[in-house]
């Protein structure tokens, strides 16, 4: 997804993916991009699974003991419970062990495409009632066996809270996109934040995507066909059905809603991958707007989503 009108804007490498910034200013730039080059820092610092340092690295490594953590990671880790609450487990952040085991054990650009080797499934997640918080103390403890793994949360946090920070601090409204999470706060442009939509936020030409336009909250883009990889002549993906510790079988080629903020937005898109058909009536239940794409390129739209019309620009 990618963020089309007349503001500043820039682009950056970051989290493994692409960081773009707006702002309806363009004389607060400065200000907007030293928060969210603070956000940015300071998620990688708590949440990355490829960093030995991070936070999150070093309660894995924890093997049961209980683990203090910062109050970063413990809004992260309240996040990352609360959407396996209300999506019923569907997101789960005990996948760490499953993510690992499907060869997503190094980042996306050192990750080797291709890998003759079969995979060997950890089976279903632990559950996130099995991880053990003490909120009061912000002590965690996970049993031995069990990882986190907070990427279905993690970076819509990042760009929620970058979006709301940057907001605050310059006064002017703010966009920002993190490989396709997106967050806006602050007053939206007129017409509001032009957002063009494809499988790929990287991909260089929007004139021809769908666009849709949006003055607050989040939008969000979960996807099975940009971060893929080969196993035993199987094709894997980051998006791991708790239930089998597997991907889910394919049915969404991309799931795109629109929520009250980026978390909830990305947490009902990975929910719709992993439910597959069910997905729909999940949505519809939840009044969120959305719009499904099949493997086959067939679409399907939800609570009022709008008829395609192209015109999005980056």
């Amino acid at each position: 997804m990618t963020a089309t009108t007349h503001p500043a804007s820039v682009s950056f490498p970051a989290l493994g993916t692409t960081a773009s910034l707006l702002v309806a200013d363009p004389d607060a730039m400065n200000a907007a991009r030293h928060v969210l080059d603070g956000e940015l820092a300071a998620i990688d610092a708590a949440c990355s699974r490829f960093r030995p340092d991070s936070e999150l690295s070093r309660v894995n490594a924890a093997g049961g003991a209980v683990f203090h953590v910062t109050a970063l990671f413990a809004q992260a880790l309240e996040v990352a419970l609360h959407a396996a609450e209300v999506t019923d487990g569907v997101v789960d952040p005990t996948v760490g062990t499953a993510v690992t085991a499907l060869g997503y054990d190094v980042t996306f650009t050192a990750l080797r495409p291709q890998d003759v080797h079969p995979v060997r499934l950890a089976g279903p997640a632990a559950g996130w009632r099995a991880v053990e918080w003490d909120r009061a103390a912000r002590q965690l403890r996970l049993p031995p066996g069990v990882a986190l793994d907070l990427g279905a949360t993690a970076k819509a946090l990042a760009a929620d809270r970058a979006a709301r920070c940057a907001a605050r601090e310059t006064g002017c409204g703010v966009l920002v996109n993190l490989g396709g999470d997106i967050s806006v706060a602050g007053q939206a442009p007129p017409g509001g934040w032009r957002i063009a939509i494809a499988d790929d936020h990287a991909a260089p030409d929007t004139a021809d995507r769908p666009t849709v336009s949006i003055t607050e909250g989040g939008l969000a883009t979960s996807g099975t066909t940009v971060r893929t990889w080969r196993r035993g002549g199987r094709r894997l993906h980051h998006i791991i059905d708790p239930a089998t510790g597997d991907v889910p079988a394919p049915l969404w080629r991309t799931v795109t809603v629109a929520a009250a903020s980026c978390v909830a937005a990305n947490t009902a898109g990975t929910e719709a991958v992993v439910l597959g058909a069910r997905a729909l009536g999940r949505l519809r239940r939840a009044g969120l707007p959305a719009r499904l794409v099949r493997v086959d390129g067939t679409v399907e739209r939800v609570c009022g989503w709008p008829e395609d019309t192209a015109g999005g620009a980056r």
